[in-house]
């Protein structure tokens, strides 16, 4: 059955959607977005996606489409249309239509649409069995901190490791890995430390991220926000990812190497356990 999508004021069928040809997201990339999961039929973590949501517009000088409280009665009926049990929400905001021009324009209204992806988040079999990445040149912009759809590096990356038969690809910027196509990237050391890149303009702040690294110094993990190298890792106990929808995903192979004894390891199945027990008592 055909989705019901938001866009601009309306709901409408995925089929009659319609954005201006126009709109700076697509002449520029001129946008930012957001992911939020939905379990349950509610939204986990939603208020640190929409502060987030914030700051980017805020970054970029962009206006928000509509008051908080209105985005998130938009969210939630699109989750009620859809009867979205377990998936993701997304979320898109431009700075709308204009004749094409570098610059920004003064007085262009905010283009805001919406749509849902049914998938299973809880019971992702690939968790169960591991990520297997390669690690690739990080070809971004500077301004990775903002999460615009400017995804198209992220896109190939992803395609790059497809091709490889592999699951996704951590990037490298220096001889450091920054994160993955779409998630943030983690080891943990032999002696049981957390290592994770520090929040800086070169990695995206993931609310995930936010919430593991927190569950991790509850349960007395210690963690460190630090770079870590390629080597590093493949030497590393384990190594896991988190983002929005993966919440928290073992890393059992880079580059052809096994991670460990290249199995999930005991520290990442905790802290997804730990994790999916949050979002299900706080999803609202």
């Amino acid at each position: 059955m055909p989705r019901t999508v938001y866009v601009n004021g309306a709901f409408v069928d995925e089929n009659e959607a319609r954005v201006s040809v126009f709109d700076r997201a697509f002449l520029f990339a001129d946008a930012v977005y957001e992911v939020s999961a939905v379990i349950a039929g509610r939204l986990v973590d939603n208020d640190a996606h929409l502060a987030r949501l914030r700051r980017s517009l805020g970054e970029l000088g962009m206006s928000m489409p509509c008051t908080e409280a209105e985005l998130i009665d938009i969210q939630r009926e699109l989750v009620t249309r859809n009867h979205l049990d377990e998936g993701a929400l997304y979320l898109q905001v431009s700075r709308g239509a204009a004749d094409r021009d570098f610059r920004f324009p003064r007085d262009a209204t905010p283009t805001l649409v919406m749509f849902t992806q049914a998938r299973a988040l809880i019971d992702d079999p690939v968790a169960a069995r591991g990520l297997s990445v390669i690690t690739v040149p990080d070809m971004r912009w500077k301004r990775r901190d903002i999460k615009t759809v400017a995804l198209l590096p992220a896109s190939m990356a992803r395609t790059q490791a497809a091709d490889a038969g592999v699951d996704d690809a951590w990037m490298v910027e220096d001889g450091k890995v920054t994160e993955g196509s779409s998630n943030n990237a983690h080891i943990v050391t032999a002696d049981r430390c957390i290592v994770t890149r520090h929040l800086g303009s070169e990695i995206l702040h993931g609310i995930t991220r936010a919430a593991v690294l927190e569950l991790s110094r509850r349960e007395g993990i210690e963690v460190h926000e630090r770079p870590f190298s390629v080597d590093e890792a493949m030497s590393a106990s384990e190594a896991f990812v988190t983002s929005a929808t993966a919440f928290v995903c073992p890393v059992v192979r880079i580059d052809g190497r096994a991670i460990g004894d290249g199995s999930p390891g005991p520290i990442s199945r905790r802290l997804r356990e730990l994790y999916i027990e949050m979002a299900r008592a706080s999803a609202n």
